[in-house]
Parts: C-alpha cells; sequence; structure tokens
C-alpha cells in the first residue's frame, strides 16, 4: 500500500512564501475552508509541526500534505456541465478565445462578465467553463483574475499540472502583464512609478481598496504599478500604458486614483464623474491588453494582445486617439 501522505520540499524560490498561498500554487482546488480543516486536524504540517495558514515557509523545510488532497472535495461549479448551458453561453466562449493549446487557453474577456461567482453573481466565465469539459478534456482552471468591467486577456489553464505551474510563474513575478486605460487629466511626469500599499476599505466602501495609514503595515498589502502616457487629449485626459509589479486587488484602479488620475468610468474611484466628453460611454476604461510569459511545458513564451472594446474603441474615435498604430 502506497504511503498516504507526501512530503514535499520548499523549493529556493519558494522560501518566505506562505503556506496558503504555496498551496494554491500546488494544489489550486484546495479551497481555503478545506485547507483550515486540514490543518486543525494535524493532517497538514510543516516538517512535524503544526502551524497556521500564514506561516511563511523556509529553506530546508518539507510541507507534508495527505495524498487525498490530489482529490479535495469539489467547490461549485462542479465537473460536471451545469444542466441547460447553453449554444449561446458555449459560442461566448468559443467566440471569447485568442490562443489556444493542449495546456493553457487565453480568452478576451469581454466588459460587465464576471470572472468568479459571489453575492447575487450566477452567471460568470468560471461557471461557463465548468460546462464545457467535454470540450476543454478537463476542468479549465482560472491563473488569475480581471475585475467584472475591466476587458482583455484573461489566462485559463486546461489542466491541473499546467495551474500548478502557471501559478508558480505567476507568484515569481514571470508573467509581463500591460493594461492600457483611459484616465482624467494627464499624469506628471508622464512617466512614473507608483508605490502605495493598500488595505481594504471598511464600511460601506468594503468592496474597495485605499492607502494603507500608519500603523496598518500588517494588514497592508505592497503595490507597485509603472505607468505612461501614450498620448493625451489636452489637460482633459489620457491614454496611459500601465504595468502592475504586484498583483492586488483594484491597485491599478486604486493607484491611478491616488495619484488623481482615476480611470474613466470607475464608479468606485471617482472616475465616473467629470468625463473628459460628452458622448462618452460611461464604463470603465480598462483593458488588459498584453500578456507575456514562458509557457510552463514548452521552451517558448506566450504573447497574447486582445484588441479594444467597443466602447473604449468608440471613446479612442471620439476624442481623436490612434489605436491602428499598436495593431498588427
Amino acid at each position: 500500500m502506497s504511503d498516504p501522505v507526501e512530503s514535499i520540499p520548499v523549493t529556493p524560490d519558494e522560501v518566505g512564501l506562505r503556506l496558503d498561498r504555496w498551496f494554491k500554487i500546488h494544489f489550486p482546488d484546495v479551497t481555503y475552508g478545506y485547507l483550515q480543516k486540514l490543518l486543525r486536524s494535524g493532517q497538514v504540517r510543516v516538517d512535524s509541526r503544526r502551524v497556521l495558514a500564514n506561516a511563511r515557509l523556509e529553506a530546508g523545510e518539507r510541507v507534508r500534505v495527505p495524498k487525498a488532497v490530489r482529490q479535495p472535495p469539489r467547490a461549485k461549479p462542479s465537473v460536471k456541465p451545469p444542466p441547460g448551458l447553453s449554444k449561446a453561453d458555449r459560442d461566448l466562449i468559443e467566440g471569447m478565445i485568442l490562443f489556444e493549446d493542449d495546456h493553457v487557453v487565453l480568452l478576451n474577456k469581454p466588459f460587465g462578465l464576471a470572472v468568479q461567482g459571489g453575492t447575487g453573481t450566477k452567471r460568470h466565465i468560471d461557471g461557463l467553463l465548468a460546462g464545457m469539459v467535454d470540450r476543454f478534456g478537463d476542468r479549465p482552471r482560472l491563473v488569475h483574475r480581471l475585475d467584472r468591467d475591466t476587458t482583455g486577456v484573461l489566462l485559463i489553464a486546461k489542466h491541473r499540472d499546467a495551474a500548478a505551474k502557471l501559478g508558480r510563474i505567476f507568484q515569481t513575478r514571470s508573467a509581463a502583464k500591460t493594461y492600457w486605460a483611459l484616465v482624467n487629466g494627464v499624469p506628471k511626469p508622464v512617466q512614473g512609478k507608483v508605490e502605495a500599499a493598500l488595505v481594504k476599505a471598511s464600511g460601506p466602501d468594503g468592496d474597495k481598496v485605499r492607502k494603507a495609514r500608519p500603523g496598518e503595515q500588517d494588514a497592508a498589502m505592497h503595490a507597485t504599478t509603472h505607468y505612461s502616457v501614450i498620448d493625451r487629449v489636452g489637460q482633459k485626459a489620457a491614454w496611459v500604458s500601465l504595468k502592475p509589479v504586484t498583483g492586488r486587488q483594484h491597485q491599478l484602479r486604486a493607484h491611478m486614483a491616488l495619484i488623481g488620475h482615476p480611470i474613466v468610468g470607475d464608479n468606485k474611484y471617482d472616475g465616473d464623474k467629470n468625463l473628459p466628453a460628452e458622448n462618452i460611454e460611461n464604463k470603465l476604461h480598462l483593458h488588459a491588453r498584453r500578456l507575456v510569459l514562458p509557457h510552463p511545458f514548452e521552451k517558448a513564451k506566450i504573447d497574447v494582445t486582445a484588441p479594444l472594446p467597443d466602447h473604449m474603441l468608440r471613446s479612442w474615435e471620439l476624442l481623436g486617439l490612434d489605436v491602428r498604430q499598436f495593431e498588427r
């Protein structure tokens, strides 16, 4: 009979990683709640010690996990196609595909469609993908997230091993993400870096983040964003390229608002006020333009670009911004 537990060594690039994040990379299907249960019962340990989910891993340690973790209880949506998945929904996913091979699929996420489920969110990309196991041969897995109203490149792993390898690539910041946005006003200088740690807001603003205050270091999330102005419309608005170094919730939206140039149409960070032109659609103007990363299984790079969504393209045309110079 095989050993019911595995002892997995901590690799050099994983030193300092939190245990819960390590699990997310190695076992992406293990929910945080299930991990907590395994820790409380002592089934998961670091070396022989019982630890908490936020324990930092150190060089030379081994993480002891039960082999049953490879088949954890599945969270909804299940791998079985949900009943009644329509042809229109299947066609929607097919129409989003920018690139696909045996291991990954990259989608062009549309405006207004959530990536994952949540309170009151029944229709989302994760659920639609779960209904297409017959198409992909396995349960496709999200590798990163985009906000509901952010458009553009979204990376999906087609199987568990790909999800684990891609998770490590993102954890080591080997994936280069470029976003395009339209912002109110023109940032000065026209190229710069925003470094501002973020914390979750409380009270009625609990679905937002804000700059951390003195004494909040323990709860703060370090966040860094590089920005560059591509073009401008007088002093009214600027087309900017944004390159996040970290990947925090609402990072780009909060950082641009913090420097006084919120993203046009952003109703959480005051970008929906003082629109740069009368006929600009009051929708979030933030687009995941390009993703470049090493292929998880081949000696090659994945380099995928998504065209601007219709509402942003109309704004570019209205403001006289020329996107054609970047189209291939």
